[in-house]
C-alpha cells in the first residue's frame, strides 16, 4: 500500500478508536450543498462525517479490531463518527433523511458491536442522553421528596392552626 493510503488508513483507525460508535451511510445522490448542510448538522451534535474509500475503510476496521466487513461496504460510503451520544447522531441522520430522502443508512457499530438499521432508528427515537439522565434522577428522587412532604405535613398543619388561632384573637 502506498504511503498516502497508509496514512489515510491510520487516520481512520485513530478515528474509529477514539469514537464509541460509527455509522456507515450511502450518500449517493446528495449534492455538495446538501452534504455540507449535513456536515454542519452533525457538527452541532459533536459528530463528523467523512467520505471513505471502501477498501481503505475495510482495512482500518480490521486493524481497529472491529471485525470483518467484507461484502458490507458497497457503493459511495461515508462514515459518521462522534465522541458523545450515538442517539443524537442517529436522530440527525434520521431527520436529514426525512427531509432530503437521499441518504441511505447501511449499518453502524456501537462499542464494538454491529447495529442494524432498525436499531439505529430505535436509537434515534430515544430522548437524548441528558434527558434520560434527568428522567432517571427524577425517578430516584421522587420517593425521598414524597417522604419529606409526608413528614412535613403535620407540622405545616399545626402551624396553620396556630396562625388561624392567633388571627382569631
Amino acid at each position: 500500500m502506498r504511503a498516502e493510503k497508509q496514512f489515510i488508513g491510520s487516520e481512520y483507525v485513530d478515528r474509529l478508536n477514539n469514537s464509541p460508535f460509527f455509522i456507515v451511510v450511502d450518500y449517493r445522490g446528495l449534492t455538495v450543498e446538501h452534504f455540507t448542510e449535513f456536515r454542519k448538522r452533525l457538527t452541532k451534535v459533536d459528530a463528523e462525517i467523512h467520505v471513505v474509500k471502501n477498501s481503505i475503510f475495510r482495512i482500518a476496521v480490521k486493524e481497529a479490531g472491529l471485525g470483518d466487513l467484507t461484502g458490507a461496504l458497497v457503493g459511495q460510503l461515508a462514515v459518521v463518527t462522534g465522541r458523545r451520544d450515538i442517539s443524537a447522531s442517529a436522530k440527525t441522520i434520521k431527520t436529514f433523511k426525512s427531509e432530503f430522502d437521499k441518504l441511505d443508512v447501511k449499518f453502524g457499530f456501537l462499542d464494538g458491536k454491529r447495529i442494524e438499521v432498525e436499531d439505529l432508528v430505535a436509537l434515534a427515537d430515544l430522548p437524548s442522553l441528558d434527558a434520560l439522565r434527568g428522567i432517571l434522577l427524577g425517578t430516584l428522587q421522587e420517593p425521598a421528596a414524597r417522604l419529606v412532604r409526608l413528614l412535613s405535613t403535620p407540622a405545616t398543619q399545626l402551624v396553620r392552626v396556630l396562625k388561624a388561632k392567633a388571627e382569631k384573637e
